[in-house]
């Protein structure tokens, strides 16, 4: 049997090879930045939703005290106090006083 050397013979398909090799490792390279920024943006968004939803919810406790304490101050509301007369008559007080 006739051992030949590998590397004799054939030179443009070594070339050839070497070449794809680059490609492939080119191709691999280009792939993983572009899954990178992929992750890495959606990291962001993520970020971003979150604190969105963190300022809604800072906005609905601060709501929800706010109406917390207009609810204890019920007498300095705006509304005044009427009484029926009878027939189509009413008294109003407190619409003159000043808070």
């Amino acid at each position: 049997m006739d051992q030949q050397d590998p590397r004799s013979g054939k030179p443009a398909l070594r070339r050839l090879t070497a070449f794809g090799g680059v490609i492939a490792a080119a191709a691999a390279v280009v792939v993983g930045v572009v899954v990178a920024f992929v992750f890495a943006a959606t990291v962001v968004v993520v970020g971003l939703m979150l604190s969105l939803l963190v300022g809604l919810a800072a906005f609905a406790i601060r709501a929800s005290r706010m109406g917390r304490k207009k609810d204890r101050g019920a007498a300095d509301d705006g509304v005044i106090e009427a009484r029926h007369l009878g027939g189509h008559h009413w008294v109003a007080y407190g619409w003159n006083e000043r808070a």
